[in-house]
């Protein structure tokens, strides 16, 4: 027999998770579950069965309460695993093996059709719910990869971006500002002919460095010395004109000490970062959550598109550059527990407990906040 009682019973909540399982938002999985008296199923906000009727439908926070309440689980969308089976996934890892393979040739959508005997539309709409990027862009990101990988060899230019796939040098250099965050050219030389302006200060977490370019900011770390901060960066960018510049990097300073008083300015602050199309995602994503908040690293994987990609996120965090600015302290295990930070568990729990405490200052004052 099912149990009538709904343990989610807020009503404007309700009618949130009801258009969440109508517009079948991926987001939501894994934040509730929803049961279906009719069929006695519970399934995931994504699900995609026949919406059933509304007036059926019940809420509840998990698939542990969903089954007390004599609910079973749903066979399509798998709502009691957390890492479901993807029943095309196979399918889309040999497209991206294919794509790989022929990197030099001009690859069209027609042809990758053609070849794994789906329709345009339905490729294009499931590598990208899959990969959560379009195969062209997916194509690129490879090249790119190769290319960033063959310039710290001992080849030229010209011959690691033939290797690469990239049909001529133009195209190549018309992204390179974009997507390494200098010229080919100063990428493979550590940066030379750069300026990097950096700036090294102290603060309740310890020292912190700051570089930054006319484009924007190259570096944030923390570091227990000054010495320790200055070799870094010099390793970084050994042949770029690095100079120590506090007064002209103040401002960023004191945008940095805003970010720690609870004021969340991350998402206007310029890069000049190199980073894979995955790593630009998962960053991005970071920049959305509020101070005073955390995710965790599958809440990441899934506002990005890609749910079973739980693990390349901490990766990618873990190769944050450009801490605070880039929260990548804001993403904890799915348990609450802290996980990894590049600059140690004690600091990641001094920023959280920072944030959370000027999260709560204007309620505590009584004024509320915009």
């Amino acid at each position: 027999m099912l149990a009538d009682n709904v343990p989610m019973s807020n009503a404007v909540d309700d009618e949130q998770r009801w258009q969440a399982v109508v517009n079948r938002d991926r987001t939501q999985d894994g934040t509730f579950v929803f049961a279906v008296r009719s069929t006695g199923i519970y399934c995931r906000p994504s699900c995609p069965a026949r919406r059933p009727d509304q007036a059926n439908v019940s809420f509840f926070p998990g698939p542990a309460e969903a089954e007390t309440a004599g609910f079973r689980a749903c066979q399509r969308c798998y709502p009691h695993l957390e890492n479901r089976p993807e029943p095309q996934a196979e399918t889309i890892e040999q497209i991206c093996r294919y794509i790989e393979e022929n990197l030099d040739a001009p690859l069209q959508l027609s042809d990758l059709s053609k070849q794994f005997h789906l329709s345009p539309y339905h490729l294009q709409r499931t590598f990208k719910r899959i990969k959560g990027l379009t195969p062209r862009q997916y194509a690129e990101s490879r090249r790119l990869a190769h290319f960033k990988q063959e310039l710290h060899t001992d080849t030229t230019i010209t011959s690691a971006l033939y290797d690469a796939g990239y049909r001529s040098s133009s195209s190549m250099y018309e992204r390179a500002p974009a997507q390494l965050g200098m010229s080919p050219t100063v990428y493979r030389k550590g940066g030379k002919g750069m300026h990097i302006g950096y700036t090294i200060t102290q603060t309740t977490l310890g020292y912190i460095l700051i570089a930054a370019t006319a484009r924007g900011i190259a570096a944030v770390r923390f570091g227990e010395t000054e010495a320790s901060l200055q070799s870094e960066i010099r390793q970084e960018f050994p042949e770029a004109r690095l100079e120590q510049d506090n007064k002209g990097l103040q401002p960023w300073v004191s945008l940095f000490q805003e970010q720690l008083e609870g004021q969340d300015v991350s998402s206007s602050i310029p890069l000049d970062i190199q980073a894979t199309a995955f790593q630009w995602k998962v960053w991005k994503a970071l920049r959305t959550i509020p101070a005073g908040s955390t995710c965790s690293y599958r809440e990441i994987a899934q506002r990005i598109g890609q749910p079973s990609a739980a693990r390349a996120v901490a990766r990618a965090c873990a190769t944050n550059p450009v801490a605070v600015f880039i929260p990548c302290h804001r993403v904890v295990r799915e348990n609450g527990q802290l996980a990894g930070y590049r600059w140690g568990l004690e600091r990641k729990q001094q920023l959280l407990s920072i944030e959370r405490e000027h999260a709560a200052e204007p309620l505590a004052s009584g004024s509320i906040r915009q």
